[in-house]
């Protein structure tokens, strides 16, 4: 490769990533905006002066407990993201390797599922929900979607990945199905584990209309319906809105940064055997 390809190469992936860190960047310098620079046209990139006061009303308003609604999201999430690795992972291990009547035709018709669009579910759901008693609870944003048929595929795909001679080896050695399960294949999917994680943590936590549906006490709403309270019906106040919105990408880009080498691994191999 000549020099020239080559720095033309890193100017084309420069820009993509400018255009792609933009709006990440004037979100975090508008929150240390003061309302007044927010809204001044034409805008500014730095801000003039740099102010904590976005940060300031988010921590101390007792009327928007935005640290409560971090903490709600947060366990949402991480439960939620548990729920369906042990629903996803048991079911995809099932149709991977064992052999019984109807199962190509039971994961046709899990796949199909995900051709099913997801606001049309949203009335049927809450009726469930308010049958089992668990509206306005965290029950409510953690179990619904737990049962993820694209987990289900993901996983199943991963796991047709591994060579079998590894658990006829784990089966002669005197394992039974669930040491097969548990102590075979899982050891050996973690990347396609923690691919489903992160994929399941951001679909809840960035989960913005269930929730409104379905919770209605302050201190019981998620990160992103309680933003939305933020805004006022006849102003906008932006550095609280993207002090906020700041607060929610923290805990995503952490994750990220430290699941991204499984992510790729797993991204990469779930798709080798059909």
């Amino acid at each position: 490769m000549t020099t020239l390809r080559r720095t033309a190469r890193y100017a084309v992936l420069v820009t993509l990533a400018l255009v792609f860190l933009a709006p990440l960047l004037w979100m975090v310098l508008t929150s240390l905006k003061t309302s007044g620079d927010a809204q001044r046209i034409p805008a500014g990139w730095l801000p003039d002066p740099f102010s904590g006061y976005g940060y300031d009303r988010i921590l101390t308003d007792a009327q928007n407990p935005v640290l409560r609604w971090f903490v709600n999201s947060m366990l949402a999430a991480t439960l939620h993201t548990l729920l369906v690795l042990v629903t996803a992972s048991m079911a995809a291990y099932a149709l991977a390797r064992l052999r019984f009547r109807g199962r190509r035709a039971g994961f046709a018709l899990i796949v199909g599922t995900l051709f099913i669009p997801p606001t049309s579910l949203i009335i049927p759901n809450f009726l469930i929900a308010d049958s089992l008693g668990w509206l306005d609870t965290l029950t409510v944003v953690v179990v619904p979607g737990a049962a993820s048929a694209f987990g289900v595929f993901f996983l199943r795909q991963f796991f047709l990945s591994i060579p079998a001679e590894l658990e006829e080896a784990a089966v002669l050695d005197g394992a039974n199905q669930w040491q097969v399960f548990a102590r075979v294949l899982l050891p050996l999917s973690k990347p396609a584990l923690a691919t489903l994680a992160v994929l399941s943590f951001l679909t809840n936590w960035n989960d913005f209309l269930w929730p409104v549906y379905v919770l209605f006490s302050p201190d019981n709403l998620t990160l992103p319906s309680g933003l939305g309270l933020l805004q006022g019906a006849y102003t906008t106040d932006y550095p609280v809105i993207m002090a906020g919105a700041v607060l929610a990408s923290v805990p995503v880009l952490i994750l990220f940064v430290l699941a991204q080498r499984h992510v790729i691994q797993g991204v990469s191999r779930s798709g080798l055997k059909g």
